[in-house]
C-alpha cells in the first residue's frame, strides 16, 4: 500500500463475478464513503457494493513491535 492509499483508508468496492472486486473510490472518512455509496446505489441499483477499512500489513507489523 503506497502513502496516498494510507491517507485514504476507506474504500468502496464493487463486487464482480467469480469473487472479484473493483475499487471504485477511496476516502479519508467513513462518512464520506457512505455518502458516495448512496449516490452510486441510486445510479446503479442492481450492482453490489461494500465499504471496507484497509490497513497496510506493514503498519500492523510496525505498531506491534
Amino acid at each position: 500500500m503506497n502513502y496516498k492509499q494510507q491517507l485514504y483508508p476507506w474504500v468502496i468496492y464493487r463486487h464482480l463475478p467469480n469473487l472479484q472486486r473493483l475499487t471504485v473510490a477511496r476516502f479519508r472518512r467513513r462518512n464520506d464513503a457512505e455518502e458516495h455509496l448512496r449516490i452510486i446505489k441510486r445510479l446503479l441499483p442492481q450492482a453490489e457494493f461494500a465499504i471496507a477499512f484497509e490497513v497496510s500489513s506493514q503498519h500492523l507489523v510496525n505498531s506491534a513491535g
